[in-house]
């Protein structure tokens, strides 16, 4: 069904960057989106029937890990962009802490070549800010972003020199990139294996307190404030964290924020069978920081949704909690675990989720994504809300099976993906007939 022309029929468009909600056609002509409206005609057109189907633009994630190069045996390009296809996303952004880091030109440059030789979506490189994720000396940034970067993090490492931080901060004043943070201070965080809490007490186990994300959340966007420059902040899990983005917004800081659908799904109860695919940095909070995040994606406060999508061997994640490693996969869940718990039980507006994976994302990098304006690139996600599904390892495309969601019962699944209008997937299934 790869024809030039395409006519999805009847679909739920949601398209927030228009204020489109509404059932409707979309017409894709030659990779582009050609038109919508009501009864389209198109002659020679392929059909797609999306009757009592939701129809968007293609998701944006903005934090990826994809392993490679160098770490291929937990995930390939190849792999993480069906999981990728398999969730709905059409463009992924791939931090920097390969192995060698993405800290020079070079690096970004493998990623795409290996990325042209998928051709699943389309993925875009995140530079390091320091070389070698050390925190000590600033990459080349002019470099990397000639080279491609669309931003710039040592994810997941802090820049705790506040020098090097502001620096940073300093170029992208006239680049306009986002350095992304990750925001710990090692020293609170020490040792720990999920959030300093009740539950930790209770387990033995050593805690991350709160004020280890939020004490760099406050020195960063000072930082930024003082530089103006641009600052988005990752995988926010805090209310604290919440309210001092918010409060900074309220007063003109260039500052962004993303987070995760675990930390809007699960609280540090989940760890009380010393479970490590509930092991993720930065942790598993309480039911109130759940809460404040939840207030913060329908507010505004917090821009995007982002998977942090971090596969780990199997053999890694099975030992100890205190030896395992932190992280979870969650290209493949997202939108299930979202509907189901955000949406449908959490109260989150469905057009605020659809923005959160679309347009607000495009909007914290620049780039002319995330929409389904005519003469847009035509990377369109169609999903069954109704679709039932039980979260399955084995029915993984990525290799990670490092999920906190095993198990899980979700209702709404993507059935079909166009990436700049070829159909990439196909009721559930790759249309190349492949599979991992």
């Amino acid at each position: 069904m790869n024809s030039s022309r395409l006519l999805i029929r009847g679909g739920r468009l949601i398209d927030p960057a228009q204020g489109l909600d509404e059932v409707t056609d979309l017409l894709i002509e030659e990779g582009k989106v050609a038109g919508i409206g009501k009864n389209l005609k198109a002659e020679k057109a392929a059909a797609l029937d999306a009757k009592g189907k939701i129809v968007t633009p293609g998701f944006i994630d903005l934090h990826v890990h994809l392993r490679s190069p160098g770490q291929e045996h937990k995930e390939t390009i190849l792999t993480g962009s069906r999981a990728a296809v398999r969730g709905g996303f059409t463009t992924l952004c791939a931090m920097a802490n390969t192995d060698p880091v993405a800290d020079s030109a070079a690096v970004l440059e493998v990623l795409q070549t290996q990325n042209a030789k998928v051709g699943l979506v389309s993925i875009l490189g995140i530079g390091a800010v320091t070389v070698g994720l050390k925190g000590e000396t600033l990459t080349e940034m002019g470099e990397l972003e000639t080279a491609g970067a669309v931003g710039f993090s040592d994810d997941g490492m802090p820049v705790l020199n506040a020098g090097v931080m502001r620096r940073a901060l300093e170029y992208t004043r006239m680049t306009g990139l986002p350095v992304i943070a990750h925001c710990e201070e090692k020293t609170l965080s020490g040792t720990g294996v999920m959030h300093e809490g009740v539950t930790a007490t209770r387990l033995g186990l050593a805690g991350i307190p709160a004020e280890a994300e939020t004490v760099m959340i406050a020195r960063d966007i000072l930082l930024a404030e003082a530089a103006g420059g641009r600052l988005h902040i990752a995988h926010v899990s805090t209310a604290a964290g919440v309210e001092l983005i918010r409060a900074a917004k309220a007063r003109g800081v260039r500052v962004t924020a993303e987070v995760t659908p675990h930390h809007l799904t699960l609280t540090d109860e989940a760890l009380g069978h010393y479970d490590s695919r509930f092991k993720m940095n930065p942790p598993l909070r309480t039911a109130a920081d759940l809460e404040a995040l939840r207030a913060g994606l329908k507010e505004g406060v917090l821009d995007a949704v982002a998977t942090d999508h971090a596969p780990h061997s199997k053999a890694e994640k099975e030992m100890d909690l205190g030896g395992a490693p932190f992280g979870v996969v969650g290209l493949e869940t997202a939108i299930g675990v979202l509907l189901t718990e955000g949406v449908s039980r959490g109260g989150i507006p469905l057009s605020t989720l659809i923005a959160s994976m679309t347009s607000r994302p495009a909007k914290v990098l620049g780039i002319d994504r995330g929409h389904l304006r005519k003469g847009a690139a035509a990377d369109v996600t169609i999903l069954d809300p109704e679709a039932g599904w039980t979260v399955d390892a084995a029915t993984f495309a990525s290799k990670g099976v490092n999920s906190p969601f095993l198990g899980w019962r979700l209702k709404g699944q993507v059935t079909d993906v166009l990436v700049k209008g070829k159909i990439v997937l196909r009721n559930g299934q790759f249309v190349n007939g492949e599979e991992k």
